[in-house]
């Protein structure tokens, strides 16, 4: 079926509940209204409810009063923005550009001078709440960086619907749900290249049938057994930590680290931020008679939401292209794109007092990893985000297909796996990484042939097919019998296991290059597998878990390497689709 015509319920888990309009299939594809969380971040929003939305400039509240029976847990906009006073904009060092790319970072240059700075600086520290980052039984190994000392940083974006406080309730609705375990309704994975001059971001719906690894939870020991579920139920078995490790499992591809945001501080981080352009095609009022809807009401074309009004645009789902999470994915993403753009021209931020709240409200309002559990982190982390271009900067969702059924979703067959494949390998997702500066596709590197004897190349084999399936037995052993055979006499193993998907073969220097690709050749490994590290001391091949048995590379693992997204994954470019226009459903227009 095709993904245009995807209509969504909104239930979790694949339950379908009455709706005015025939039975959709509903999730969410992600989004952090800013919760303080860098910039080039992808925005958080709950789920869109019911409940009587705050005044915005294009009309007045809707009817009806509080959440629906038949809409997902997590509604109600909230309380009316508060309105701050703004302060001039002065002059931009670029130390103050880097400042502003988190808000923990302009919390840094609010109190740098100031009396009691340090004590604020550990006030704000206080506030960060901390969790385990991998609560799996394996981890990936980690990319090795590149030639010139480089690596990936890979940042997991959850967004919880718990209920866990009165401010979280009224925000979420639901009261009901007090005591359920959160879920993880949002999530995005934050992908930021080695050189760090590109960024892509993936979302996941949240019905998406996955494989939950086992999980234990660092706080009582409790351990989740291995399971099949909905992707954001995930957060329930254990903490944030387990669903790093089902991402890891999904798709392969190492996380360094996590944030995660609640409801509480969505109107603040939002308010603080000022108003960010956004656009739709024709009136929109995100409301009918049953209660569904998030009260959005704008008339047609550029409006500058902030506060409640930006919740409602990040919740929107009935009124965006057809009333499903597939058009709210898009305007969260044009939501987020956008605030990229006023932060890189310097028009938000600039008054004191905001940044000091918006330093206080993202502070209390993140749980992240150890290793970035103090404001330095975080700053640290914001100066590498405020190097990426704007124009290459691209979010997608990650293509996906029905289930049986068509009461879930799973990923799609081809699509998923190649745009999973793209970031394993810090391949850009706007294609640009094959061309140069002019747009001219690039020369490939000359080939150089080897320098060393087969018998005289040092190589070691290692076993990298651990993970939730278990270790394919023996395949150092095999690939270095293989070897010997090929001549490559000095060849050894390495008796640890390993976790990646992609085999791979790294060496050196230049000087090692002619020889990586011989080696390469004789056992059948694409180019692509090649890889020069500065971290190598000895040429190294790790056989993945796309080799698992035989001693010729398997052909159906050696095809051809996608270097943009698939159109499935509906890219967009915070840049290029500047002047994009959200569509909205001729149901929920005036």
């Amino acid at each position: 079926m095709p993904q245009s015509g995807v209509r969504g319920d909104g239930q979790r888990g694949g339950r379908k509940e009455p709706e005015p309009e025939p039975r959709r299939l509903g999730w969410t594809g992600g989004g952090f209204a800013d919760k303080g969380l860098p910039p080039d971040a992808p925005g958080w929003a709950p789920d869109e409810g019911s409940g009587p939305p705050a005044p915005d400039d294009g009309g007045g509240p809707p009817d009806g009063g509080g959440p629906s029976d038949d809409e997902p847990a997590g509604h109600r906009a909230g309380r009316p923005p508060r309105r701050r006073k703004g302060g001039k904009a002065g002059k931009r060092s670029k130390g103050g550009r880097a400042l502003r790319w988190t808000a923990l970072s302009l919390g840094l240059l609010l109190v740098a001078g100031a009396t009691g700075g340090y004590l604020y600086y550990q006030h704000l520290n206080a506030n960060l709440r901390k969790d385990a980052l991998d609560l799996g039984p394996g981890g990936l190994k980690k990319p090795e960086p590149n030639a010139f000392g480089q690596t990936p940083m890979n940042i997991l974006l959850v967004g919880s619907d718990g209920r866990n406080s009165e401010k979280n309730i009224e925000l979420g609705g639901a009261r009901q749900d007090a005591d359920r375990k959160p879920l993880a309704d949002v999530q995005m994975l934050l992908h930021v290249s080695a050189d760090r001059s590109n960024m892509s971001v993936i979302s996941i719906p949240r019905d998406t049938r996955v494989t939950i690894p086992q999980c234990t939870d660092p706080k009582d020991g409790h351990v989740y057994p291995q399971t099949t579920a909905a992707i954001n139920e995930s957060l329930q078995h254990g903490g944030p930590g387990c669903t790093v490790a089902t991402w890891k499992e999904l798709t392969g591809i190492y996380i360094d680290h996590f944030m995660m945001v609640d409801f509480a501080g969505v109107v603040d981080m939002a308010d603080a931020i000022g108003g960010v352009p956004v656009c739709v095609d024709r009136n929109v009022y995100s409301h009918d008679s049953r209660g569904h809807g998030s009260g959005l009401r704008l008339t047609k074309g550029t409006h500058s939401v902030q506060g409640v009004q930006a919740l409602q645009w990040l919740r929107t789902r009935y009124g965006f292209e057809d009333n499903t999470d597939i058009g709210r994915a898009k305007a969260q993403h044009m939501y987020m794109n956008s605030m990229i753009r006023q932060l890189k021209k310097g028009t938000k931020l600039t008054d004191p007092v905001q940044l000091r709240d918006l330093a206080e409200a993202a502070t209390s309002a993140l749980t992240v990893d150890e290793g970035l559990g103090s404001v330095k982190k975080l700053y640290d982390l914001g100066g590498d985000l405020q190097r990426v271009p704007t124009k290459r900067t691209t979010m997608v969702t990650m293509p996906w297909q029905y289930g049986p059924g068509e009461r879930y979703v799973v990923p799609k067959p081809g699509d998923a796996e190649a745009t999973f494949a793209m970031l394993r390998n810090d391949v850009a997702l706007d294609g640009k990484d094959a061309k140069g500066a002019e747009g001219a596709k690039k020369k490939p590197e000359p080939e150089t042939g080897p320098s060393t004897p087969k018998a005289k190349l040092d190589v070691i084999i290692q076993n990298g097919t651990d993970g939730s399936r278990g270790p394919a037995a023996g395949r150092a052993s095999d690939l270095h019998s293989r070897l010997a055979a090929l001549g490559y006499t000095s060849a050894r193993t390495d008796s640890r296991l390993a976790s990646q998907v992609d085999t791979t073969l790294v060496y050196k220097d230049a000087a090692q290059r002619g020889d990586a690709l011989a080696l390469a050749k004789a056992l059948g490994l694409p180019s692509g597998a090649v890889r020069e590290s500065s971290s190598a001391g000895t040429m190294r091949l790790v056989v993945g878990n796309d080799w698992r048995t035989g001693t010729d590379y398997p052909a159906s693992s050696g095809g051809a390497a996608a270097h943009q997204a698939p159109k499935s994954a509906d890219p967009l470019n915070a840049e290029k689709d500047s002047s994009a226009c959200m569509t909205v459903n001729p149901q929920y227009t005036f």
